[in-house]
């Protein structure tokens, strides 16, 4: 009975040294550090490297990876400034997001009155959706983006009559709201810098009042970087993307209305001048100059290009040169690379079991080694564009011990792959099995059981006091 008693006082000891303890959530700071300095270590020798690879006419642009949004290459990207008609991919896709191709749209006094390049169309009269955006997107009319943009704006503000009914000040109210959702879609794409004021892309200044009652110009501006996380969007992300791609694509699109007839010829000439070319929009006013936006499919990359300022009249033609040039650049000098791929293997030594202490071990040992697995639900990219010479960097934290309990599918590590020190993948290691933590009752069955007789798993505490 001796023997009995020490164990028993063993036991108590046992679970006060772990009464109160709390398994701690997983916390990845570490990794966000080794990140941010590897970042700061090789963002401005890339970024050197890059910009003395190409000569471009244009101001500000970007060469966008269309599947992971990764820069592949920059020029003043993130420098604000005027768009042009680029602004109508915006208007485009938030129209085909909020309404039918088959709803018609009356035009206003106000609508009518857009400066050219436009389709003349007249008050009274009614177009379809899908009529009006032909005419957004290949001929870049002001006066359809004005009656596109009135119409959504007035089913956002709940309006129930027709625009032609509306007067000036009723129909600058409703683009007023659209343009709210312009911006408000900016932000939920994750634009950095973008401030819609008009729909058809019109040079335009508003002044907002802050909530601290402080002033504020507004431009209406983007930068080369979110004109093409927009353009992005539009054809990777959104539930229209598909109506986007096919009306950007189509050449030439006819159609008869209030006794009219009217042909609209896709201005976007790049389309025929690179294989794999599939949309786009230009854009120019004598403020933003020539600007283009447009995407490239070839290959098993698919990227995008922008460019503001891309020249003044009469340089109309060097947006297609420096388009040709960075999706050159990007063709001849990006592989995509699978991070699953050999040579980024080595994850079983991420997959080797945690001790864990205080743990319910039908040995008395007191520690477990739990198995770890890697969550099938990885967060970020599959794989990148990536340069030749670009290396992964693959940074890993996993816990040494832990208390029991232990849970199946807690997190107890991660695995990051970086590339220019910015996280592009992230894959949770996990518990693979439920650990349970001494407690009284295990501790009585296994006194029990070594001491007495072999007791049924229910018995437990109240068990132990009958024996004593």
């Amino acid at each position: 009975m001796r023997g009995f008693f020490c164990a028993l006082f063993a036991g108590i000891l046992c679970l006060e040294s772990i009464g109160g303890f709390c398994l701690q959530g997983y916390v990845s700071e570490g990794i966000r550090e080794q990140a941010t300095h590897l970042f700061n270590e090789t963002a401005e020798k890339e970024a050197g490297q890059l910009q003395e690879d190409l000569h471009l006419y244009a101001q500000a642009a970007v060469l966008l990876d269309a599947d992971s949004g990764r820069v592949l290459y920059g020029k003043n990207e993130e420098t604000p400034m005027a768009m042009a008609s680029t602004t109508k991919i915006m208007t485009c896709i938030l129209v085909l997001e909020n309404a039918k191709v088959e709803e018609e749209v009356s035009i206003s006094a106000y609508a009518a009155t857009m400066p050219k390049v436009k389709l003349y169309v007249k008050k009274g009269e009614h177009y379809t959706v899908r009529e009006l955006l032909f005419s957004l997107m290949l001929e870049s009319h002001n006066d359809a983006a004005a009656a596109l943009a009135e119409y959504i704006g007035g089913k956002l503000l709940g309006e129930t009559k027709e625009a032609s009914e509306h007067t000036s000040e009723e129909s600058k109210a409703a683009l007023h709201r659209f343009a709210q959702a312009m911006n408000e879609k900016a932000v939920e794409i994750g634009c950095e810098d973008t401030w819609f004021i008009t729909p058809n892309g019109l040079d335009a200044t508003e002044t907002l009042t802050l909530p601290d009652g402080s002033i504020v110009e507004k431009e209406h501006h983007t930068t080369a970087k979110d004109l093409a996380c927009i353009l992005r969007y539009c054809i990777r992300e959104s539930s229209q993307r598909d109506l986007f791609r096919e009306i950007t694509r189509t050449q030439e699109y006819c159609f008869t209305e209030n006794g009219r007839s009217f042909q609209c010829h896709n201005h976007n000439a790049f389309l025929q001048m690179m294989d794999g070319a599939f949309t786009g929009k230009t854009g120019f006013t004598n403020k933003a100059g020539y600007c283009y936006v447009g995407a490239l499919e070839r290959d098993g990359k698919c990227m995008i290009v922008a460019l503001l300022a891309c020249g003044w009249p009469n340089h109309k033609t060097y947006k297609w040169s420096d388009s040709r040039e960075l999706f050159g650049y990007g063709l001849e000098n990006f592989v995509y690379r699978k991070f699953g791929e050999e040579e980024f293997s080595g994850r079983e030594q991420y997959l080797m079991p945690i001790p864990v202490t205080e743990a319910q071990d039908e040995e008395l040992t007191g520690e477990v080694q739990l198995a770890v697995e890697l969550d099938p639900e990885a967060e970020g990219a599959e794989g990148l564009l990536m340069r030749a010479d670009e290396k992964v960097e693959i940074l890993y934290r996993k816990e040494k011990e832990l208390k029991a309990p232990v849970k199946e599918g807690t997190t107890v590590g991660e695995i990051c792959y970086l590339v220019d020190g910015e996280i592009w993948r992230r894959e949770r290691l996990t518990a693979g099995e439920s650990v349970e933590v001494i407690d009284l009752s295990w501790c009585g069955r296994q006194i029990l059981r070594r001491f007495l007789v072999e007791f049924p798993q229910e018995i437990g505490k109240s068990a132990l006091l009958i024996a004593l």
